[in-house]
């Protein structure tokens, strides 16, 4: 797969990847599988990927203002 920003390949590899949940709230979901291009880093989530953070997002302790979860599928 070619990235869409540069053009280069795209991997599967696990990131670290930060996602704001509330005004004040990040949780870093540890440990994600990821589609990353190799040049910009960009990154694609599989839809399934997308549905397992999704509830895990749902989950999360709304009043915590930084939250630290390890991806299990």
């Amino acid at each position: 797969m070619k990235c869409q920003i540069c053009g280069t390949n795209m991997t599967l590899m696990t990131a670290h990847i930060p996602f704001k949940t509330s005004q004040t709230g990040i949780v870093i979901i540890k440990d994600l599988p990821v589609i990353q291009c190799e040049s910009c880093s960009h990154y694609l989530l599989e839809d399934s990927v997308m549905k397992r953070v999704e509830e895990i997002l749902g989950n999360v302790d709304t009043n915590a203002e930084l939250e630290v979860i390890k991806y299990a599928a």
